[in-house]
This record gives C-alpha cells, structure tokens and sequence, in this order.
C-alpha cells in the first residue's frame, strides 16, 4: 500500500515534491489508520471485556456512561471517558527515576506493537505492505516490546517494577518458541513465508465438506495450532499467565510507576499484542479472510467480515479463559512451556515433515 501510495502523490499532487518528501507523506497516510484502528479496538475491546466479564460473573458491568438512553443504559462511551481521564491526568516521574528510560519505555513497547500491523491483510486487499517474509516480519519486530518491558521495570527505580519486567522478560522469550516452531508446521506444508500466499493455501475444502484450514489439514497443525494460541496468551500476559501483573505480589509489575498517557501506552500496547496473537492465529490456522464456507461470500467486503469474525471469535476465548482458569505459579508457568510446549512443537514439525512426505 505505500509503494502504491507512493505513486499516486508522485504522479499526482505531490509531482514536484522530493522524492523523501513523497515517502513520508505517503508512510503517515498508512500509518495513521492503523493508529486509529488500534486505538478504536482498545476502547471496543475494553468495553467488550468487561461486559463479557460482568455477564460471567452475572453482574451488568459498565451502566450510566452515555448520552441518550441506549448509551447511558449500556455504557457506552465508559471506556472513552476512561481514555480522556488518561490523557488529561497528571503524569508523574518517581524522582529517583532514570528519566530518560523511563520516558522511552512506553515509545518502546508501542512501536513493537504498531509495526507488527504493518504486515497483517485485513482481507484480499486490505494490508500496508505484503512482505514476501511477512510471518518472519510479525516474529520479529512483536519481540521488541521485551526491550520496553526491562526499560520501564529497570528505570522506574521500583523493586516491584524489576520483578514484574523480569517476570515478563523471561515469559514471553520462553513462550515465543513453542509459538514460532508451531508456525513453522504450517510454513514447511505452504512454502513460503507471505501471509497472502498462506490463506491462499487454505482455500478449497477437505474431505468435501471442511474448510481447508490447516487447523483440519492434519493432526500435527491441529495441535500446533493449540500450543501457539496457548503461547500467545502466556506472551501476551493474559489470564491464566498474567504473573508480571500480580496485584497481590508485584502492585501493577513493570507499570507500577507509570501513570497519565505513558500507562494509556502501555494499555494500548497491550491490546495491540492480544489482537495481533488472535489475527496471527485465524491468519495461519483458519484461513484469514477464506470464508467459512468456500464459494460463497467471498468477495473483499466478506474476508474483512470474516477476518474480524475469527480474530473477535478468538479474543473472546481469551476473555472466556480469565474467568475459567486459575493463574498458574511461576514454576508451573516455565513448567508448561519448557516441558511440554517445547517438545509437543518439535514432534510436530518431526510429525508434519512425515505427513507433507507420505500421506499427503
């Protein structure tokens, strides 16, 4: 979308502009929806949580928020109001803080967030740059909130702050290579590493009347796909893997400190990650923007319907595990992942390799 960008300013109102010129305006152009899609999905997937989380525990949630009677009797406009608070509240740096990593933390662990946007397709069209390692690209750059998370626990000056950033450090590193190896299953059966050509290879049926999704291509993708969820929600600190936040051990973890608009940034970050986890998922496992049933509503308008419908489904197993499972100890959390994941995800490459060369 940039390089076409690019040539639409080029050949249009920005023809005698500089070429660099040309390229940031065309950046800021791509870059800004995806800031305010992250932003609304925060403020939708707030007020989503705590609805979902009320009628689990058969309460109404947010009530009164709102003009007119629809929004006040809902709620509404409960999580804007929270997100203007943030931004108009005081922003406080600890005096024994180190300042300068205190204030870059946040930018840190937003950036990873936002740049991992970059190589999502949204449906057959919609994405702002289709990289021919797209699925490498969405790896990598996620890592790079680890470096915010150490920043703001080291420079916060705060003991509990240290725990919950090293907490934090040690669970996503871990959990990011059951993750990674469960979407090398699906990349040794596609051959390749774009995330256009990864749906593409989903698209038919299997056994005539199944989607051919690789969550039902064979056994070894239907487990991988479990262990990368799973891993994901543990990366992502969501519930029942959520110990960098412990209220009762750590205050707020690595965020402790934090208040203002730099904590909104760790909060949009957040968010940012869980949608990026679901989307991975319904992208490599569940076909991305295939539909549900093959031939029928596939156009542009029905892969974004169905790429939101499989991520949303997914969110809402995540929302749906906070309020089933108990949060795990620390040993059992390294447990789960290095003696279980970690060995269930080489069986599985060692079981698909087999597959792709004998059965398939």
């Amino acid at each position: 979308m940039v390089d076409y960008l690019v040539v639409i300013l080029s050949s249009g109102l920005m023809s005698n502009a500089h070429p660099i010129v040309v390229f940031i305006t065309a950046g800021i152009l791509t870059a800004l929806p995806i800031f305010l899609f992250m932003a609304f999905f925060a403020l939708a997937a707030v007020y989503a949580e705590r609805k979902v989380s009320a009628f689990m525990q058969d309460r109404l949630g947010p009530m009164g928020q709102g003009a007119g009677f629809h929004a006040g009797k809902w709620g509404l406009l409960q999580t804007v109001a929270d997100a203007i608070k943030l931004v108009i509240k005081e922003d406080i740096i600890p005096a024994k803080a180190d300042r300068k990593l205190f204030i870059l933390a946040p930018f840190i662990v937003f950036v990873g967030a936002f740049i991992t946007y970059v190589a999502l397709p949204f449906n057959q069209v919609i994405m702002a740059a289709d990289f021919n390692i797209g699925i490498f690209y969405i790896l990598a750059v996620a890592s790079l909130g680890v470096i915010g998370i150490i920043l703001a626990g080291y420079g916060s000056n705060n003991k509990w702050s240290l725990y919950g950033a090293m907490r934090s450090a040690a669970q996503i590193v871990s959990y990011e290579i059951p993750a990674a190896l469960s979407i090398l299953t699906v990349i040794m059966l596609v051959g390749s590493l774009e995330m256009q050509e990864i749906i593409m290879a989903q698209s038919g049926t299997i056994w005539g009347f199944l989607p051919n999704w690789f969550i039902f291509n064979n056994p070894f993708t239907f487990l991988a796909f479990f262990i990368y969820f799973i891993s994901g929600v543990a990366e992502v600190n969501r519930t029942p893997f959520d110990l960098p936040e412990t209220e009762s051990e750590l205050v707020a973890g690595f965020h402790t400190e934090y208040s203002g608009i730099r904590w909104g940034f760790f909060f949009l970050a957040e968010y940012a990650y869980v949608f990026i986890v679901a989307a991975v998922a319904s992208i490599v496992f569940l076909g991305g923007w295939q539909s549900l049933i093959p031939g029928i509503m596939a156009g542009p308008g029905w892969g974004l319907f169905w790429f939101f419908a499989k991520t949303g489904f997914l969110f809402f197993v995540m929302m749906w595990f906070r309020w089933t499972f108990p949060r795990l100890r620390v040993d059992q959390l390294m447990k789960v992942c290095w003696k279980f994941f970690l060995p269930f995800a080489f069986i599985n490459i060692l079981g698909v390799g087999i597959w792709d060369l004998f059965v398939r």
